[in-house]
């Protein structure tokens, strides 16, 4: 299906491997982890390269550390997998320096070495080549299985390649699934197709709205970019999140929209406050009617049933975003719901990672949803029609 060189395809017997994994999970207060689907979407290729007789390095990133800490520490991590997979995880107390390289060199087959947050060394989001090389000389083989971060040229992701030849590097299941899905989701999606976007920001999803135009038959917008478009259509929309410079783009998608014959469906009622917090007084007001100095923070009870209704004859679903601000219980019901309506739908559901699929855990829909991604970013760029810097490296270079 894809040109990309797979795991599968390299020789791995008794080798020490090098995998990049997205073990960037969510914790509580005390770092309890409160969901280990990324842990859990790794151990295949893990356990591919164990019953390979390989000895494996593992390295992640956690959270953006400003300095080395112990809140941004992989230990729980290694103490989940340890747990998952119930085998031993080595620990390392650092990235590149003593204690990883002594604990690397004398790593036997079988074992796992969890190397500590890839982000504690300055150079990893700089794409530092020196970082790569250091990495890269623990081992004899590159896996690459974080989509999550397949969309950064980071030191682990991207400049680590060139250390590796064509025989020595590749993309885990993980990965490889990720890519097979959204190339085939794009190009041979089951008609009606919908997709729904919500989030705070127009700008992030802009590129892919305009790519996404001509391949759907509907569009629901939701979340806080909906009001650059209710804008757009000249409603007054108070203190809601509004990106001033996008309102010209936000008319030509409305405008494309209808050219095409794509329908789109932007919220009818929100739920209204002063300010962001769970204290704050809220009321239920149509579109028309935000009182100035308010802003919309979720969508209303209508616009649920209408985007309801809009989804009844779906076959496929992608969605990407929150409807509201979900981290605050009050502003979650709209995101909440989306997620039942779309997860109780016939249709082939897709969830791109990062704030939806939590939304997804929270409403308790995880295992309804065709697939979820493990990669928010990432998986809005390959919709895009993008080349990934952390996956163009690993394509097989085709002989002329």
């Amino acid at each position: 299906m894809s040109d990309i060189i797979s795991i599968k395809d390299i020789n791995l017997a008794g080798k020490k491997v090098f995998i990049r994994c997205d073990f960037n999970v969510p914790q509580d207060d005390f770092l309890n982890i409160t969901d280990d689907r990324r842990i859990r979407s790794a151990i295949p290729t893990i356990r591919y390269c164990l019953d390979n007789g390989c000895s494996v390095i593992l390295a992640s990133h956690l959270g953006r550390p400003k300095e080395i800490s112990s809140k941004y520490s992989l230990e729980p991590v290694a103490k989940r997998l340890a747990r998952l997979m119930s085998k031993d995880v080595i620990m390392a107390k650092d990235v590149i320096g003593e204690d990883a390289k002594n604990k690397a060199t004398n790593l036997k087959a079988g074992e796992i070495l969890l190397l500590e947050n890839l982000r504690f060394e300055k150079g990893e989001t700089k794409n530092d080549e020196n970082l790569a090389k250091e990495l890269a000389s623990f081992a004899e083989v590159y896996i690459n299985d974080a989509f999550g971060v397949c969309h950064r040229a980071h030191s682990s992701v991207e400049a680590i390649t060139k250390f590796f030849d064509e025989e020595h590097k590749g993309a885990g299941f993980l990965l490889q699934k990720e890519i097979d899905f959204a190339q085939n989701l794009i190009k041979y999606p089951t008609r009606p197709f919908v997709a729904v976007v919500g989030g705070s920001k127009v700008s992030g999803k802009l590129q892919a709205l305009t790519n996404l135009l001509p391949k759907i038959d509907k569009l629901i917008i939701g979340g806080g970019m909906a009001f650059t478009f209710l804008k757009a259509q000249g409603y007054d929309i108070g203190n809601s999140l509004l990106e001033e410079g996008l309102i010209e783009e936000a008319k030509n998608i409305l405008t494309k929209g209808k050219e095409l014959g794509v329908k789109i469906y932007l919220p009818v009622d929100v739920i209204a406050a002063q300010t962001c917090s769970q204290e704050a007084v809220m009321k239920y007001v149509p579109i028309q009617e935000i009182p100035a100095g308010w802003m919309g923070l979720d969508i209303g009870p209508a616009s649920g049933r209408l985007f309801r209704e809009v989804l009844a004859d779906a076959q496929t679903i992608w969605w990407n975003g929150p409807m509201g601000v979900f981290e605050i219980d009050k502003f979650s019901k709209g995101s909440i719901k989306m997620s039942h309506y779309i997860s109780e739908s016939n249709a082939t559901t897709v969830v791109g990672g990062g704030d939806t699929a939590d939304v997804v855990a929270r409403a308790r829909d995880t295992d309804e949803m065709t697939f979820i991604s493990t990669g928010g970013g990432a998986s809005l760029e390959l919709i895009e029609g993008k080349e990934l810097p952390g996956v163009k490296p690993l394509k097989a270079k085709v002989i002329e």
